[in-house]
């Protein structure tokens, strides 16, 4: 199998389940995001994804749908042996053969975590049906240790948005809108995830220096993304024509290149979350509100006062103040 070398991570230009049990060990993967081969002749839609036809690298591998579950479960099942305990694994899939990723996934140890749908722009235009317009993002965890998830990787749980929810509670939702990357007259593969996708899965899931796999490289979007946040990577592509332009666009790529682009969240719990209120906090809140809106402060301003003032969250003061009107 050949194999690249680069700033300490790997590629590999071969079968995914061949490969990783020749050169993976167990238990030493931290986070794995891969997008498979769709299993509908993808090797015959890239018409459907790109206007210029003349940009899109040739190679493109399909699985023909009669082998799709037993595919499905042999690459699972590699993808399991690798992942350390409380590893996570993120698999993109379209709903066509999302049963047979389903089926294989409940022959494992594999637990599943969050069933995400991802929302995109400009689906395949149709005049008889609604349009397809999202993908599925089955996210599963390897039991036996502690899952990394970064509750403040990207936003902080006191943040507020403009209409006053919580920015962290938002960006955690399960439905993600995110649209696709275009390209337009760029070298690029049959379908490639976006940049902010990943990053997200990335931020929450891992940490730097953690070890990243994605067992179907396809236009190298995981492993670009994985590397310009400073994580490891290990993958690999079967197709040759698609892995020798991956690996061209690679070597541009330099290791930590994303991470002054990430915002910076503000983090820091309040100091008194998850506290029960005692019977003199709440006549101490009851009176202050009452005061700063005495003062003329509006209803937004003051609860942002009382949090700075008593160490809690916005939802649990709104609460309080709901149960001390009555």
């Amino acid at each position: 199998m050949k194999s690249i070398a680069h700033e300490g991570n790997t590629f590999y230009n071969g079968d995914c389940v061949t490969g990783a049990r020749e050169e993976i060990e167990d238990r030493s993967v931290d986070l794995i995001i891969t997008d498979p081969p769709y299993g509908i002749g993808g090797d015959t839609l890239h018409r459907h994804y790109n206007r210029d036809e003349r940009y899109v690298v040739d190679g493109y591998v399909e699985v023909p749908e009669s082998e799709y579950a037993e595919f499905s479960l042999r690459w699972i099942r590699e993808a399991e042996r690798v992942l350390k305990p409380g590893g996570s694994i993120y698999i993109v899939s379209g709903y066509t053969n999302l049963y047979h990723i389903l089926h294989a996934l409940r022959q494992t140890s594999l637990r599943e975590v969050n069933h995400i749908i991802w929302k995109y722009n400009f689906g395949v235009y149709t005049s008889r049906k609604y349009v397809s317009s999202h993908y599925h993002i089955l996210f599963y965890e390897k039991p036996g240790g502690r899952r990394t998830f970064n509750l403040e990787a990207r936003y902080g749980t006191g943040e507020q948005a403009p209409d006053g929810g919580s920015l962290n509670y938002q960006d955690r939702e399960d439905v993600w809108v995110i649209n696709r990357e275009y390209k337009p007259g760029q070298v690029k593969n049959k379908n490639e995830l976006p940049t902010a996708l990943l990053t997200r899965m990335i931020q929450y899931s891992s940490n730097e220096g953690d070890l990243v796999c994605d067992f179907f490289m396809g236009g190298f979007s995981t492993a670009r993304v994985a590397i310009g946040l400073g994580r490891a990577f290990v993958g690999f592509e079967v197709s040759e024509p698609i892995f020798d332009a991956g690996v061209r666009d690679l070597e541009k790529v330099e290791p930590g290149f994303l991470l002054s682009s990430l915002r910076s969240p503000a983090t820091g719990s309040p100091k008194n979350q998850r506290k029960r209120w005692t019977s003199e906090e709440r006549r101490r809140l009851d009176r202050r509100y009452q005061e700063l809106r005495g003062r003329g402060k509006t209803r937004k301003r003051s609860i942002e006062i009382l949090q700075e003032e008593l160490g809690r969250g916005r939802w649990s003061i709104v609460r309080a103040l709901k149960e001390l009107s009555g």
